[in-house]
């Protein structure tokens, strides 16, 4: 397929000892949900896939995103967002500010306000752009967070438990505000998650790593 994400083959050791293997695909808007016991490797694959796997680690097989093999194209170069547990958002700028860092590079101040108004709106947080993100709810941050992410424009998604913090009635929220903005760009999105509820709402296929 030309459109969406393709693991071909990966296989991933530490200190010569394979710690896990993958060949899936994911088309776009579906979602692949990745389980498995603490240690399987769940966020190595995520960290092979955004071009961050730490030098302890060695790597094999192709990464293929929208026909182009990113195998061994710099973390910026790939077009591929990721989302953590923790927001990460920067406490020194404003909501606004944190939108701007994720806007890729070009367009007038005011087109790239616009653009900022709009994703804010999109979340449901019209008028927040100059909010200190000290002054909002584990819910707020998470959307701000993923509308940041998604400002830089990327061409797949990745999420690494990023609902696990938040409490059951959120958790159910947030989770389908990810999905439904993945699914309206026609993303693929690969989801690392321990939780059966969240395998169950993406709604996807689910793959579970064991230890080789």
């Amino acid at each position: 397929m030309d459109k969406g994400l393709e693991l071909h083959d990966v296989v991933i050791s530490k200190g010569g000892a394979p710690l896990l293997a993958i060949s899936k695909s994911v088309a776009s808007g579906e979602v692949l949900t990745v389980m498995g016991p603490s240690g399987v490797g769940k966020s190595t694959l995520l960290a092979y896939i955004t071009g961050t796997l730490a030098p302890d680690f060695e790597a094999a097989g192709r990464i293929v995103l929208d026909g182009h093999d990113i195998t061994d194209a710099p973390p910026h170069a790939r077009r591929v967002g990721i989302l953590f547990q923790d927001d990460l958002l920067f406490p020194h700028l404003s909501v606004g500010a944190n939108l701007a860092f994720g806007l890729r590079v070009g367009g007038t101040k005011f087109e790239r306000q616009q653009k900022i108004a709009k994703a804010l709106d999109e979340v449901g947080l019209s008028g927040f752009a100059d909010r200190d993100p000290a002054t909002l709810s584990g819910g707020q941050k998470a959307r701000v967070a993923l509308m940041r992410m998604l400002l830089s424009e990327p061409c797949a998604l990745l999420l690494d438990e990023p609902f696990s913090r938040l409490d059951a009635a959120l958790r159910a929220q947030v989770r389908e505000l990810v999905f439904a903005r993945a699914k309206a760009r026609a993303l693929p999105v690969i989801l690392v998650t321990h939780d059966a509820e969240d395998a169950a709402a993406a709604g996807g296929e689910i793959v579970t790593l064991v230890p080789i």
